[in-house]
């Protein structure tokens, strides 16, 4: 008797440990991210693109000639306080209209997550010289002398400066750098974390995330391109205040 209980309770447990499984496996599902753009409410394309026709918090007139940002490391953190991250990373290239949406390789359960983030750039232990060969290829590495590594954004255009006449500003946003040669010292980290906040993730979800170009010129520090608008990436006080500038470019539009 006691042996054909053993062998009923055994039997159940298996059932409910595969019908267990089998539900975790089809709550699983992948996610991806599209990227927009605009100007203080003002959509924003390529499109747009080798004109003067935006104006920053300073009154400067300014045009975009090209956009691009990397980021990395999504996480996903769920209420259990379980973190999930991808390794993978996205070059969005506005310029060209390429990356703009992107799918991370990640498997994911749906369900409630307490917060959802991503990176700005690399953090700092993945920001190593010459390692992904894509990124070389994009001509996206950062000169040896400034510490290496790899940009966070290449943001290119023109302005009309204070005598009224076009010029370039290059705003390259990189891991900030005190010294440049041979032992460059970083004051501090200039990655962003992008905190998207409390999510419900649905099967086959899209996060749509809208990037404030206006902001990078705005607040906290009222950005003047007469003062600051080529060779910023040896800059540490501009690539600090490109940090702070960035901390509300990016936020989530919506989840369909």
């Amino acid at each position: 008797m006691n042996k054909t209980v053993s062998i009923v309770v055994l039997f159940f447990t298996i059932f409910l440990s595969c019908h267990t499984d089998n539900d975790d496996k089809a709550n699983n599902t992948t996610v991806s991210f599209n990227f927009s753009h605009h100007w203080d409410g003002t959509p924003v394309t390529n499109q747009d693109f080798n004109v003067i026709k935006f104006t920053n918090e300073n009154g400067e007139q300014l045009s975009i000639e090209r956009l691009r940002y990397l980021i990395s490391d999504i996480t996903f953190t769920k209420q259990s306080g379980e973190v999930l991250k991808t390794n993978d990373y996205n070059l969005v290239d506005v310029t060209n209209g390429e990356n703009l949406t992107f799918t991370p390789t990640m498997i994911i359960p749906s369900g409630i997550y307490s917060k959802v983030s991503f990176t700005f750039g690399f953090k700092n232990e993945k920001n190593t010289d010459a390692v992904y060969q894509d990124l070389n290829t994009a001509s996206w590495f950062v000169p040896a002398m400034l510490g290496g590594g790899y940009h966070y954004m290449q943001f290119d255009g023109k302005f009309i400066n204070s005598s009224s006449i076009e010029q370039g500003f290059n705003y390259h946003a990189i891991r900030a750098v005190d010294t440049s040669g041979s032992e460059p010292i970083f004051p501090q980290d200039t990655f962003i974390i992008v905190n998207l906040g409390p999510v419900t993730i649905s099967n086959d979800s899209t996060f749509n995330i809208e990037m404030n170009i206006a902001e990078w010129f705005k607040n906290p520090n009222t950005w003047d391109l007469n003062t600051y608008n080529q060779m910023l990436m040896p800059n540490t006080t501009a690539q600090i205040m490109m940090f702070e500038n960035g901390q509300n470019a990016f936020s989530l539009k919506s989840i369909e």
